[in-house]
């Protein structure tokens, strides 16, 4: 089985398993507020830099919860971290992806009275934050950070933009990742659609109090009960980094094309051949870091109607 999921070896007994006793009071649930991270590997830290530094004008900082990782930071509150490739990593490339919280600790506690495998306590980065690490049904590892009381605020003039409004990754099964996004945490639906007529690829689930999203990239269109985990055989690295990606939000991904051509800014780097309209409605413009992970440049709002399904909620906005 291959590394990235070697946590969902038996999902029953995962999602059974709770680290603290049943409260005598129910714990509330402390806010979600949006994306905080996605952390993924390196097999070539310097071409890496490159692209995060100078292809998408990210801020290069220590990263305070790994001092063998970097982040490459869009604003005070989110950013992307890169760590060295591991053992075993094989073709997959994520790490996790992580979340903002109001209150790491008392989330902690309500994911574990709620008989969800979670650590025995928080950690604490050199910043002052905050976070745990949990996985969802299909073992994608999951953390949720708690910002510094007094976040250090981070220019980015150079960066293409400052939002990442959506996070993804390779998903199996649709109703058994629902448990955990909706049904436990409250996540709520946004939009889905696929590349082909009556068959659902991605599915777009909000978090519970910003509009940042989760997209489950389905392996198994619209299969609603398969139980497979894991990477598929004979998946490639490049397929794998086009299911597990992240967004960037921009007003006009046309004018953000041509600003990242006309600065030279793409020379060296892989991309689409131009930018596009995405089944959603909206215009996107991918490019993928050295390792493969995807990169989508993404309009905030649809200039055409969405196909398969209409939005349900509010858009993200800068």
């Amino acid at each position: 089985m291959q590394f990235r999921f070697m946590v969902a070896a038996s999902l029953a007994a995962f999602t059974l398993t709770a680290t603290a006793q049943m409260p005598d009071k129910p714990i509330a649930r402390p806010r979600i507020t949006g994306i905080s991270h996605i952390a993924v590997y390196t097999s070539d830290a310097a071409a890496t830099e490159h692209f995060y530094r100078e292809v998408l004008g990210a801020v290069k900082l220590p990263d305070p919860e790994n001092p063998k990782g970097v982040r490459y930071a869009l604003s005070a509150t989110q950013f992307i971290e890169v760590l060295p490739l591991p053992e075993g990593a094989g073709i997959n490339r994520l790490d996790h992806t992580a979340w903002n919280t109001d209150d790491a600790e008392t989330l902690r506690r309500f994911l574990g009275s709620r008989a969800w495998k979670v650590p025995g306590q928080v950690e604490k980065g050199t910043d002052g934050s905050r976070w745990f690490t949990t996985w969802d049904p299909e073992g994608n590892k999951v953390q949720f950070i708690q910002l510094p009381d007094h976040p250090k605020q981070v220019p980015a003039p150079e960066a293409i933009g400052h939002h990442i409004i959506h996070v993804g990754y390779m998903a199996h099964n649709r109703s058994v990742e629902d448990t955990f996004y909706r049904d436990l945490l409250g996540f709520k639906p946004y939009w889905f659609g696929g590349m082909v007529e009556g068959r659902v690829d991605w599915v777009s689930q909000q978090s519970p109090d910003s509009h940042d999203w989760l997209e489950y990239m389905l392996t198994h269109g619209s299969t609603p009960l398969s139980a497979s985990t894991g990477i598929p055989a004979g998946m490639s690295q490049h397929d794998l980094g086009v299911l597990d990606h992240f967004s960037i939000g921009v007003d006009s991904v046309d004018a953000a094309y041509k600003t990242l051509k006309d600065g030279g800014r793409l020379e060296g780097t892989k991309t689409d051949a131009h930018t596009q309209i995405g089944k959603d409605g909206k215009g996107q413009f991918n490019l993928y870091d050295p390792d493969g992970i995807r990169v989508e440049l993404m309009n905030f709002h649809a200039t055409e109607k969405p196909c398969c399904s209409a939005f349900t909620a509010d858009d993200p906005a800068e």
